[in-house]
């Protein structure tokens, strides 16, 4: 059952918000609002990543100039190229020294609909315009000019804000998709049943 967001004023994210550990902020993002240059959309599924624990993350081997957004303050936007072909977008979590992320991978599209279908034109549906993190990038015009954005500023082209509606409670934990190592781990997080995710939960 779709959740409506609660008679309140979005809000965006606090640094406290994102100042803990990336395996609490990263549920607890599910429902939140992405808001980006094209619109805005619900977060439907994310993905948790470590930093010399996990051998998943960018951070795995120590900072380099790509990862440096990483390893902290909290609540910034780290934006990185993939495969040379498209532009992924994480959140900054936990304290500087820690380098945690959470890469945001599907959201179900709220706002700026039209906009999205221009910059995604070889999308035919709306379950397909956010459904993975390069898609998702690319429908809110997320790229990397916006890496190292403050996502806590209430005017900035990139927040995430609270409408009222809570994490899901049936928020489920599953594996990471598309890694060579550290594929084992249930970091990923999703929202059961939304027809937006980037792959579907089978039984």
């Amino acid at each position: 059952m779709k959740q409506q967001p609660a008679e309140t004023e979005p809000t965006p994210l606090n640094r406290s918000f994102f100042d803990r550990s990336v395996h609490e902020v990263a549920p607890d993002l599910l429902n939140k609002v992405l808001v980006g240059p094209n619109g805005s959309g619900r977060i439907v599924e994310v993905e948790a990543y470590g930093g010399s624990d996990d051998p998943g993350s960018h951070a795995f081997r120590g900072p380099t100039p790509r990862t440096e957004l990483m390893f902290g303050p909290p609540g910034f936007l780290y934006v990185y190229f993939s495969y040379g072909m498209h532009w992924c977008a994480n959140v900054v979590t936990e304290p500087s020294g820690s380098a945690s992320a959470v890469l945001l991978r599907a959201l179900e599209p709220l706002s700026g609909v039209s906009g999205m279908y221009a910059a995604r034109g070889r999308a035919k549906r709306d379950v397909d315009l956010c459904s993975g993190p390069a898609k998702l990038c690319a429908a809110l015009g997320i790229d990397g000019d916006l890496n190292g954005l403050d996502l806590t500023q209430g005017s900035a082209v990139v927040r995430i804000v609270d409408d009222g509606v809570l994490p899901p409670a049936d928020a489920t934990a599953t594996t990471r998709i598309g890694l060579s190592k550290g594929a084992d781990l249930a970091w990923r997080y999703v929202v059961l049943n939304s027809p937006h995710l980037s792959r579907k939960i089978h039984p």
